[in-house]
């Protein structure tokens, strides 16, 4: 015997409720997945940040004094320049 338009209809509106409420869930794991993915990036821009700017201080008041930052001379702007904008690059990762 056929079935009713009306089951036909209840039928389809589960299956549309039950392919909706995965999707839903699916896409809540992916947002905990990345989160808990970049939990590490403020663990990383703001030392690596800090560095560069300690780099530059230490350079400015005592480079002459240390045999390693007076060797590389005008690199070390290069290098605590160059931590500061990493750690900007890496704080885009930051979700």
């Amino acid at each position: 015997m056929p079935e009713s338009q009306s089951r036909k209809k209840a039928q389809q509106k589960k299956a549309a409720k039950n392919k909706q409420a995965a999707a839903t869930k699916s896409a809540k794991n992916r947002e905990a997945v990345n989160v808990s993915s970049r939990a590490w990036v403020p663990w990383v821009f703001v030392p690596m940040g800090l560095l560069g700017v300690i780099w530059l201080v230490v350079y400015y008041i005592g480079g002459q004094q240390i045999p390693l930052m007076y060797a590389l001379s005008n690199w070390n702007f290069v290098i605590g320049l160059g931590l500061i904008a990493g750690s900007f690059f890496v704080a885009t990762l930051w979700k």
